[in-house]
Order: C-alpha cells, then structure tokens, then sequence
C-alpha cells in the first residue's frame, strides 16, 4: 500500500461511518409506510383468529400472530358510505358530511364536500404517496368527493359502491378514467374485477418502494353478490351443507346495475370469497417483504360493518357474529364491532391482544400522533397509539361513543363505559323503547336492564342531543327531553 493511500485511510474510514451513521439515522426518523386494509362486510367470527371454526384464514392469523389484535374495536357505523366516512374524516356519525347510503346520479353516492378535510389529505401534506384501490362510495369522479379531490394520488376500482355489488363490472375507473371491461360485455362473466383491482395495488406498491406511501385497500368482498372465481369455489364446494340458493337478477335491464345474482351455492361462495380475501393479505404482506418494506410498513386490517344477510348471505350458518348481537344495519354490537389487527414488526408487540375500546374515528388522529403532525380540524377520536406501542398507562379513554343510522326509522347508540344505550325507530313518529345493556356482563346483548336501572337510562339519553350536529343533507326529527320518559 503506498503512503498516499495509507495516509487518506483514517479520513476515508471517518467518512464511511458518517455515511452509515447518516443512513442509519435517516432509517429511523423516516416515518412508516401504511396499508390499511377494510373489508366489506366482513363479521366479528369471520376470521380464525377471531374464532371462525368453519375455514381457516391462515394469512390474516399471521398478522395477529406478528401484531396486536382488538376485541373492542368498532366501525364508523353499520353500513358502508357513512362507515367509510368517519374513517377518512375522524368524526363519528353524529358529524361526519356522509351519514346514510344516499344515491348519486348517474353514478355513485352522495359526495364528500370540499370542506371535508380526510386523513389522505393529511397523509400528502406529511409527504406521502397515497392510493386507493378497491370501493370508494364518496363521490362521483366529477364532483369534489372524487378520490382524487379528497387526497389520493392515485384511485383505481368502483367509484359507486351500488355498483360494486357485482363482481364482474361492465367498467371500472382509473382515476377519472372509465375502463370497460370488454370480457364482461352483455351477459358475460369473465373478468373478475378484484383480481385487477389487486393487480394494481401491487404494482402501487412496486412503484412507490422507494417513496413513503399511503396504501388505502377498500376490498369490495365478501360484500353480496357472492361470487368467486371457479378455483376458489373447487375448493369449497360440497363441504357446507345444506348449501342455500339464491336467485337473483342475472339478465334485463337491472343487469350489473346494483341487484344481486344468483349463487346456488351461497355457502361455498362466502366461505371463498374469504379466503381470497385472505390471499390477497398473503400477497401484500409477500411482497412487502420482496420489497425490503417490511420492518418500515404498518398494516391495519378492519371491516366496514357486521355481516349481510342479503343476497344469500348466512351469517347464523358461520356464526360470522361469534357471541355478538346482530348483522349490518343493526346497531347492536354484531353490526358495529368488528375485528381490528395491526402489525408494525419491531414496534408493536408480537401476539398482543387489546381490549382497549377504540372505532374508526380513532384512525386519523392516530396516524397523526405517530408522525407527529397537526390535523387542521378538530375530530371526535383518541389517538391509540400508546395502546398499540405497549404504553398502555399513557392510553386515553373514550367518555362516549356515538352511531346513528338513517335507515329503517332510523337507529343511534351510545357507548358510556361498560353501558349501551340503543333505540329503534328513533326518528319515527313512535320513536322506541331505549334498550340498556351492561356490555361486562352482557356481551352479547341478551339482556335489555333498561327497567332495572331507568335513572342510567335517563342519564345516557340525555347525552344523546349533544352528540350530533344537524345535517342539511341528512335531515332527522330530533328527540327531545320529553321523549326520553315515554320512550319505553
């Protein structure tokens, strides 16, 4: 070695340590990439983790066995649009823009507004690339609750979640572009749109490895219609009987327009459609892994709301609810909570298991707390990013929890501690009964103690009306205190 090149080694030494030490540092402030995935439909049981007996759902359990898994954790509210919108606004239903499943014409539901300010907005401002694929039910591509409009980057699936009530679309979008699906034309049934929908979150992931990204994965599954393709149903056929039959729309003019079609083999279906759901979260965690991502990429895995009963959905045959109460549209705990998992290797404990009460408009002001950003608006969640990183001492509490439904003479409930309050017909001119149940001893909701203890059921109702703030879209009669008296 010549005395030039001995003489510069101590400099050149000092120099590949400052590198390694600045990549290093660089590896450790830079914020994790999220994927946050959301099924549709999906019940509390209907996972093996959460104690589903009739199939497994191996790659799921592998998130709750790297992760933490949630027993209370619960959904916007009990059917998709407003449930999606308390996601990506962080107020529950008594303030979120979108509270009911109100159609858009020609296309879609009713829109976010401009003023909505959603966590994918946030996301950019923090620097992120953000995509959503799969079903969206916000607003329409030309009007300001467009994906697009609303924070992401890049959109790819159903706009209308009416639409998306079929699995082989005559089109979907790209953003503000409309694909046809030439396979799919008249009566066809050829391509299967979640496996192009899939297509694209992958290669969202491919595209953005050396960025730091937002992967939003509204699946559309195992939403009604039940349908899977022919490999899945091989492997399921038989084994579910009695099987039920469903007859639906499968030709005419409300062909791929919302109506469901026919599955003889109902239960074979539902039993596919999760398991592709669970290959689809074997494939993403897969290729985070190729990607070197893993260490660096929090996955959240949730559902929209409880089970369906429609379109041959059988939930009692699954027991999709576990000891729950209830199916989608219900505001018992069957149609409100929903499984939750969250993996972060190296950060949030492998195994876990949370019984900390949080819903989704915890999210957003989660995501914020752990990349330490201002949300420019005030929302109606509690960050559980202590609960997720094991500073369980330091985790906040929910004083009340708050859902309401539109539909059917419109429903609200009200979570106090261990107490819930629930009311039918709420809205009607013979509003229901308050129903009390005491959720420590009464998971399951068996038991209305609304008699045994009417003070407490005063004392919930009347925490009711400060719940919400009126909405000029989605219009209710609201209760007053002379109500609460007569209400039983």
């Amino acid at each position: 070695m010549n005395r030039t090149i001995r003489s510069l080694l101590p400099l050149l030494v000092a120099l590949i340590a400052i590198s390694c030490g600045a990549q290093r540092e660089e590896e450790e402030i830079r914020p994790p990439n999220i994927i946050y995935i959301i099924a549709d439909d999906l019940g509390y049981g209907d996972l093996s983790c959460y104690g589903q007996k009739h199939f497994q759902t191996p790659n799921i359990d592998r998130l709750a066995e790297e992760g933490m898994r949630f027993t209370q954790h619960y959904a916007g509210t009990t059917v998709c649009a407003p449930s999606r919108s308390v996601l990506m606004t962080g107020l529950h239903t008594g303030h979120t823009p979108i509270r009911g499943n109100k159609e858009w014409q020609p296309e879609g539901q009713w829109p976010l507004p401009d003023s909505a300010y959603t966590m994918a907005e946030m996301l950019k401002t923090a620097g992120y690339v953000t995509g959503a694929f799969g079903k969206w039910g916000l607003g329409f591509v030309d009007t300001e609750g467009a994906p697009h409009r609303q924070g992401f980057d890049r959109f790819y699936g159903y706009n209308c979640q009416r639409l998306a009530h079929n699995y082989y679309p005559a089109h979907l979008w790209n953003n503000e572009e409309k694909i046809i699906l030439e396979d799919n034309t008249g009566l066809a049934k050829v391509t299967y749109a979640p496996e192009l929908i899939h297509r694209e979150a992958l290669e969202f992931l491919n595209a953005n490895r050396d960025t730091t990204f937002f992967l939003y994965y509204p699946l559309i599954m195992p939403h009604a219609e039940l349908a899977a393709p022919e490999p899945y149903m091989e492997r399921f056929r038989g084994k579910f009987l009695p099987e039920k039959s469903f007859e639906g729309v499968d030709d005419g003019e409300r062909f791929r327009k919302g109506p469901y079609g026919s599955q003889p083999e109902s239960h074979a279906a539902f039993a596919a459609m999760v398991t592709l759901i669970d290959d689809i979260v074997g494939e993403l965690l897969q290729r985070v892994n190729e990607l070197g991502l893993d260490e660096n990429t929090l996955i959240i895995f949730t559902s929209d709301n409880g089970p369906h009963v429609e379109g041959g959905g059988d939930p009692d045959y699954f027991d999709s609810n576990g000891i729950l109460r209830g199916y989608k549209r219900d505001l018992y705990e069957g149609g409100i909570r929903v499984p939750m998992i969250a993996r972060w290797p190296g950060r949030i404990k492998a195994g876990s298991v949370s019984h900390h009460v949080s819903a989704f408009w915890d999210v957003m002001p989660t995501i914020a707390d752990l990349l330490d950003v201002e949300m420019e608006v005030t929302t109606d969640g509690i960050s559980f990013l202590p609960e997720l990183l094991g500073n369980t001492t330091q985790q906040q509490k929910h004083d009340v929890l708050y859902w309401e439904f539109h539909e059917q003479g419109g429903r609200r409930a009200l979570r106090v501690g261990e107490w819930k309050l629930v009311q039918y017909n709420a809205w009607s001119e013979s509003p229901g009964a308050f129903e009390l149940y005491n959720l420590r001893e009464d998971e399951g909701e068996t038991k209305d103690v609304a008699d045994q203890f009417p003070e407490r059921v005063e004392e919930l109702a009347a925490l009711l009306p400060e719940q919400r703030t009126p909405s000029p879209v989605f219009e209710i009669k609201t209760q007053t205190a002379g109500n609460v008296q007569g209400s039983r």
